[in-house]
């Protein structure tokens, strides 16, 4: 099934005007949050592009550099990565999470595993044009292991056409052969992959995930769990990171904005649907409060979706006087 975004191009669209807006929105005594974040939420990330060229051409000013001084915390990071072509915002998210203090696992794992062999070769490319270098030799300096092995795989992006050698190397035997792992589901389409996991259902008696559960562990368990979820869905992967980044003591801004952005064109709808499925509740109704979560969900529902949600909410809380948490039927 072919990946629904959420997000479209808006069919009333003016560069300059939006550029005005935003220009007014950050001019004079405080900024007005609102209108920005509503504005970037209702344009797609080609007419993004287009309002900050007019908005160089119309005040000399980078649209950019000017949100980042009005704005601070995350809300910063959210319009940021709203501004931020898809590409390079993978590559921007790569390259932080290799040259930061330490290495950002969650990242590697979340790309890596879920972007197509071409988006791969794409983001390659466009790591080694923006920051001179070899994202693969990148990799493999700040990791190690079966986790760095797989990880190479998937940047190189083949695709081959076992359950067999599966069972072999986990369950069958005493201990694991972790390269038998690593070369199938690094190696091989994902059409293949569910073939396989099906035979391999038939022949342990239990799915892929829960051997891999029992016979890995660390960032190579998560590595290939993600894989294989991948495999199966990519959305129903992203849902399932959605609901942990929001899950807890906390949430977890950076995953939060992350996947909010980077699949709100992509595939959005489909992620709802099996937020839905996996967790009998909306992806709107999730409890997680303040402007970066609104801000989020203004990118992950079109406007008259989140709006409405709004709307009943707040009918409901004055009737009620209950936490806005609610199920909404979306």
């Amino acid at each position: 099934m072919a990946g629904r975004g959420s997000v479209r191009a808006s069919g009333n669209f003016n560069a300059n005007q939006d550029a005005e807006i935003l220009y007014k929105a950050m001019k004079g005594l405080g900024t007005d949050e609102d209108s920005i974040m509503k504005l970037l939420t209702s344009r797609s990330n080609s007419q993004r592009q287009q309002i900050k060229a007019a908005y160089k051409t119309l005040h000399g000013k980078d649209l950019v550099g000017d949100l980042q001084g009005e704005l601070g915390g995350t809300f910063e990071t959210l319009v940021v990565a709203l501004m931020t072509p898809p590409i390079l915002y993978d590559v921007t998210s790569l390259r932080n999470a290799i040259k930061g203090a330490g290495t950002d696992e969650k990242v590697l794992i979340e790309i890596l595993s879920s972007r197509t062999a071409q988006q791969i070769k794409d983001i390659t490319a466009a790591y080694r044009q923006e920051f001179d270098a070899d994202l693969e030799e990148d990799v493999t300096g700040d990791t190690s292991g079966h986790f760095r092995r797989l990880l190479v795989i998937l940047l190189q992006g083949n695709i081959e056409a076992d359950a067999q050698t599966l069972f072999t190397a986990g369950e069958k035997n005493y201990g694991t052969d972790e390269d038998q792992f690593i070369t199938i589901l690094g190696n091989r389409s994902a059409e293949h992959l569910r073939r396989v996991f099906a035979a391999y259902m038939k022949l342990a008696g239990y799915e892929m995930e829960e051997s891999i559960q029992r016979e890995t562990s660390g960032g190579l368990r998560d590595l290939l769990l993600a894989v294989v979820k991948c495999a199966r869905s990519v959305p129903a992967y992203f849902a399932e990171t959605l609901y942990y980044s929001m899950s807890g003591g906390g949430t977890d801004d950076q995953t939060l904005i992350r996947v909010m952005v980077s699949r709100s064109e992509v595939d959005m709808l489909d992620i709802r649907a099996d937020y839905r499925r996996l967790y009998t509740k909306s992806l709107i109704s999730h409890r997680c409060g303040g402007i970066l979560a609104h801000s989020c969900m203004q990118n992950c529902f079109n406007s008259a979706t989140f709006l409405g949600f709004q709307a009943r909410t707040a009918r409901f809380k004055s009737c009620h006087n209950t936490p806005v948490g609610i199920r909404a039927g979306l």
